[in-house]
Parts: structure tokens; C-alpha cells; sequence
């Protein structure tokens, strides 16, 4: 009979999962809400602004991908000093990432500004001019909010480093509150369109951003940044959240760009084709949310063991949020099932894309309550060790390989279509998952540690 395992002393009890957990689904529950919502007010538009809109969005993604990967490298840092008990330098790792980040960011903006022509034209490839048209307003009014997302992404990632994300999920809530109040009045009230969607979404990110840097600028708090405008590099703190999060942007960025990349094949077949690839996403979002807030959990609970040098601990918590990435996902699916022909019905979409969007979503749904976890919460353990190589070169040659090419396989020279894209991206899970699961039972990724 196996002895029951003694946790009274590990770093986090059940209730502190829970704490943890429960705010980072809200938040990305309102975050996929909030995207139904926008779609569904423009969809009123017509299904050429559902398209333009979801086209600038794609790229957003992108850049919101390489935010979060850099501000995943601050909090694994900033968790391993934690682990460690070093306070100073934890705080350090913090005031380095918001200030790196930001930066960044805004030379981003400029750059997009500067090639807006060359996204739309040459990244989607051959658009309807009224597709176009809608994706040319929302993208000059939502490029002015990357720096508040990267600000965003940063502070939130403060907060989970210490195992409160009560901060980030209030934020979203009161965030997401400005961007539907403001579709609603601009969009219904004004009839502005697809500006309507766009400047509350600005509006919105920038409340967001103010404010969670504002809360982060507290003294009192275990991880906080200097009240202060004047910033020196400090290069072997920045050196450090690199090593994670260029790996991990890298990963997530190849990752976008082949959906970006798949969006121009997608286009081909259709504007249909490309609202029921949108509606798609939207509501397979909702499919995995629960698996995100669990990826989001297991970066600050496992760095904070692996800092602390206890091994034990990072497989008990792997395998305690993996059950709990499960069960969170086989609800969220089967509740996107009873309310698929509702969610169809609420976009108005033509028979054509409300039938490919409903086999893309019962497939999509079948696959992520078996494969998703695995093979995209699992390597969250491996960047929390410092083991990012790896999981970077799998998930980008898997993602060519599968999600690329045999999406031009399928379905263009098979004639699937859309349907076909879908296909090739669960292969790609497939191909993940294998190669994940290997690596984590060899054990090659211990010892890596970034402090």
C-alpha cells in the first residue's frame, strides 16, 4: 500500500492552488468573452469587418505572444529568487523586466506603423478591398496600445510570481467592463463600425496597463519596482530573463507566425472560410482556458520549487495541476457543445461558415480533453526549470512541419479546406505531446536553473 504523501511543509497548499487558479481562469474567461463579444458586435457590420478585424488580430497575438514570453522569463527569474528567499534581487528582476519590455515595445509600435502597408498587403496576401478596408482602420487605432500591453503583461506577471493574481484578474474585469461598454455605445449608439471596436479596445488596454504598474510600484510588497523614472540596464539580471524568454518568444512567435501564415491559405478558400476559421478560434479559446490559467500557474509554482531545490515537490505539483488542466477542460468543452447552435445563431454567419465552423469546433474540442495538456502545460514545466532549448525547437519543428505544410497538404491539395488546417494542427499536438512527455520522464531538463 503506497504511503501517503506528507505535504504539510510544501510551498503551496491546495487552497493555495486554488487561490492561485480560480482568478486566472475568471481572467481568461473574460478575456474569451469579451473576443465573443467584439466579434459578435461587428459581426453586425457584415462578415467583411468580422474578417479585417480578426485578420489585425491575428498579428496582435503575435506580438501579445512575445510580451508574455519575456514577461514569463521575469517571473521565472523573479520566482527562483523567491524560491531562493533573495527578496532584492526578485525585486530587481522585476524593475529590469518592466523597463526592458517597455522599451521594446514601443520601438514595436513604430515598426508597425512604418510597415502597416506591407502587413496587410504582403502578410495576408490577396484580401477583398472591403476586408481590407476594415482591417486598415482597426489596425492604425490598436497599434497605439502595444506598449500598455507589454506594460500589462509585465505587472500581471509580477503578481503571479507572487502567487497573487487576484491584481491582474480585477484589472481584466474592470478593463473588459470599458471595452464592452465602449463597443456597445460606439458601435450600436454611433454606428462606427469597426472604429467602434477599435478605440475602446485602445482605451481599454491602456486603463490596464496604468494601473497594474501603479499597484506594482508598491514598496511593501515582496516583488515591486522602483518609484522612479531613471533606468540602468543592468545586464546580467536582463541576461538572465532572456535566456527564458527568448526561447519561449521565439516558440511563441514561430508559433503565431504559422497561423498567421496558414491565415493567408485560409483566405483562399473564401471570406466564408475566413469568418468560420475566426468564429473558430474565438470559441476554441474557450475550450482551453482552463488549460492557460493552469499554464500560467505551473510557471510561478514550479519555479518557485525549483529556486527552493526540490524536485519532489515539482512532480507532485506537475501531476496535481495536470489532473486539475483535465478536468477544467472536459467542462469548458462540454459546455461549448450545448452551446454551439446558439453561438453560431448570435454571429449570423452563412450556412457554409456556420457549418465549418461547427466541424472544426467538435473536432478541436475531442482532441484538446485528450492531448492538449500535454502537449502544451507540460513544457510550461520544463521553461520553469530553465530547460527552454528544448521545448523552443520541438514545438517550432513540429509547428512547420505539421501545422505549415500539411496545412497546404490537406488542405489545399486535398481539398479539405479549412477543415483541413484544423487537421494539421492537431497532428501537430500529436507531435508535441510524444516528444514532451519523453523529455520530462528523462529527466534532462533538472539542473538548469537560472539562479
Amino acid at each position: 500500500m503506497r504511503e501517503k504523501r506528507d505535504t504539510s511543509n510544501y510551498l503551496f497548499s491546495g487552497k493555495d492552488l486554488i487561490t492561485l487558479l480560480i482568478p486566472l481562469i475568471v481572467e481568461q474567461m473574460l478575456s474569451i468573452l469579451v473576443g465573443l463579444a467584439d466579434s459578435i458586435m461587428v459581426a453586425s457590420v457584415g462578415e467583411a469587418a468580422v474578417s479585417g478585424v480578426s485578420l489585425v488580430d491575428s498579428c496582435f497575438v503575435l506580438l501579445i505572444q512575445v510580451f508574455s514570453a519575456l514577461a514569463t522569463g521575469g517571473a521565472v527569474v523573479a520566482g527562483q529568487y523567491l524560491g531562493l528567499k533573495d527578496e532584492k534581487n526578485a525585486c530587481e528582476a522585476s524593475n529590469q523586466l518592466v523597463w526592458f519590455v517597455t522599451l521594446m515595445s514601443v520601438v514595436i509600435m513604430v515598426i508597425v506603423y512604418m510597415c502597416r502597408n506591407l502587413i496587410l498587403n504582403g502578410v495576408f496576401g490577396q484580401i477583398e478591398a472591403d476586408v481590407e478596408m476594415h482591417a486598415n482602420t482597426y489596425l492604425l487605432i490598436v497599434t497605439a496600445s502595444i506598449p500598455f500591453l507589454a506594460l500589462y503583461n509585465c505587472g500581471a506577471a509580477i503578481f503571479r510570481s507572487m502567487g497573487n493574481s487576484k491584481v491582474s484578474m480585477k484589472i481584466s474585469i474592470m478593463m473588459n467592463a470599458i471595452n464592452v461598454a465602449g463597443n456597445a455605445i460606439l458601435v450600436y449608439g454611433f454606428n462606427r463600425g469597426t472604429e467602434g471596436v477599435a478605440i475602446p479596445t485602445l482605451v481599454s488596454r491602456m486603463f490596464a496597463g496604468i494601473v497594474i504598474i501603479c499597484l506594482a510600484c508598491n514598496q511593501n510588497l515582496p516583488l515591486h519596482i522602483k518609484k522612479s523614472f531613471k533606468y540602468r540596464i543592468k545586464w546580467s539580471m536582463v541576461k538572465r530573463i532572456l535566456y527564458i524568454g527568448i526561447p519561449n518568444g521565439m516558440e511563441n512567435s514561430m508559433f503565431q507566425l504559422g497561423k498567421i501564415l496558414v491565415l493567408s491559405l485560409v483566405s483562399t478558400f473564401g471570406t466564408y472560410a475566413i469568418a468560420a476559421n475566426a468564429i473558430s478560434n474565438t470559441v476554441a479559446s474557450f475550450q482551453t482556458l482552463t488549460g492557460v490559467a493552469t499554464n500560467l500557474a505551473m510557471i510561478t509554482v514550479i519555479s518557485r520549487c525549483i529556486g527552493a531545490g526540490d524536485y519532489e515537490q515539482v512532480k507532485y505539483y506537475t501531476k496535481k495541476l495536470h489532473i486539475f488542466a483535465y478536468v477544467g477542460t472536459f467542462i469548458t468543452v462540454g459546455i461549448t457543445y450545448a452551446l454551439l447552435p446558439l453561438i453560431l445563431r448570435a454571429y449570423n454567419l452563412s450556412d457554409m461558415a456556420a457549418a465549418a465552423a461547427t466541424h472544426i469546433l467538435m473536432l478541436h474540442g475531442t482532441c484538446a480533453m485528450v492531448i492538449w495538456p500535454l502537449a502544451f502545460t507540460l513544457p510550461c514545466v520544463f521553461r520553469a526549470a530553465g530547460d527552454v532549448k528544448f521545448s523552443m525547437i520541438t514545438s517550432i519543428v513540429s509547428m512547420w512541419i505539421c501545422r505549415v505544410i500539411f496545412s497546404y497538404v490537406i488542405g489545399k491539395y486535398m481539398g479539405l479546406g479549412v477543415f483541413g488546417v484544423w487537421v494539421a494542427m492537431i497532428m501537430d499536438w500529436c507531435v508535441r505531446a510524444v516528444c514532451f512527455i519523453t523529455r520530462y520522464r528523462s529527466g534532462k531538463w533538472k539542473g538548469k536553473q537560472v539562479v
